[in-house]
């Protein structure tokens, strides 16, 4: 498998993680849920896998599309509600490996935009309820596809690997827009670490919690697995420190125009 192919990475990190641990019955084949323990305690592991079969054509290589979005949020919120008279609540890990949403007139006719929605909300309401959400990025991250399932973590945490990338859109699909050969799209990102793709360039923005380099990201080893398990474990202590919001995503260098520009908006409505 090339660097730069991620197919499969989600459930192998979900299996590694959970112990192959079985999934949870009722979800669609495209989204795993499998209730595992994480630092010796109950918690909900969940991620978006391949389905060749799928109904939908536009969702068969690991998209998120219409039945993923509103399953993502049934998993999120069945969770919420469990432990809604609990002081405990229970971790929720997304394990992101998303090459993009579902583009097709099907999806854009019946809501997708609905659905994503359902699913961003409900890893928010969980984030604000107490649980403590964590995001693990272990290949693609793309699109509204990475909005709906985990961007609303209360930590992000990545691999360090060349096929990790993090974008609002694929290469192709930018430099058509843009109306730039993909060559040029890549010159300008390279100074420009907004428009970058790789992990390195997006870990300066101040969204990741911690990088970590690993040996084999498409099948993990048990060094692979003993340093994600001990930063998934510090992740959830370091959740419990700390406010529900996101507002510590906005202490890098390059983020410096975004905290201004929302300070003054606050002044504005203050």
């Amino acid at each position: 498998m090339s660097p730069q192919s991620t197919e499969g990475r989600g459930a192998a990190w979900l299996e590694a993680l959970t112990q192959n641990g079985h999934r949870v019955a009722g979800y669609p084949a495209s989204i795993a849920v499998v209730d595992a323990p994480l630092a010796g305690q109950p918690a909900r592991y969940i991620s978006v896998v391949k389905d060749a079969n799928n109904r939908f054509p536009r969702v068969r290589n690991g998209e998120v599309g219409l039945v993923e979005g509103w399953s993502l949020a049934r998993a999120v919120s069945e969770v919420i509600e469990a432990d809604q008279a609990s002081s405990i609540k229970r971790p929720i890990v997304a394990i992101i490996n998303v090459p993009s949403q579902a583009y097709g007139r099907r999806e854009e006719a019946f809501g997708i935009h609905q659905a994503l929605a359902g699913s961003a909300g409900a890893y928010a309401r969980a984030r604000q309820a107490g649980h403590p959400v964590i995001g693990l990025i272990v290949g693609k991250a793309m699109s509204g596809a990475f909005l709906a399932h985990g961007y609303q973590a209360n930590r992000l945490i990545a691999l360090d690997d060349a096929g990790v990338m993090v974008h609002a859109m694929g290469k192709d699909s930018a430099a058509r827009i843009t109306l730039r050969s993909v060559e040029d799209l890549e010159k300008f990102a390279a100074k420009v670490p907004p428009m970058a793709y790789d992990i390195g360039n997006y870990a300066t923005l101040g969204l990741l919690w911690k990088l970590l380099p690993v040996h084999n990201a498409d099948k993990p080893d048990a060094d692979d697995l003993k340093q994600v398990s001990a930063t998934l474990e510090a992740a959830l202590a370091d959740i419990a420190k700390g406010p529900r919001d996101l507002s510590g995503r906005l202490l890098a260098d390059n983020r410096k125009a975004s905290a201004m520009v929302r300070a003054r908006l606050q002044a504005e409505w203050s």
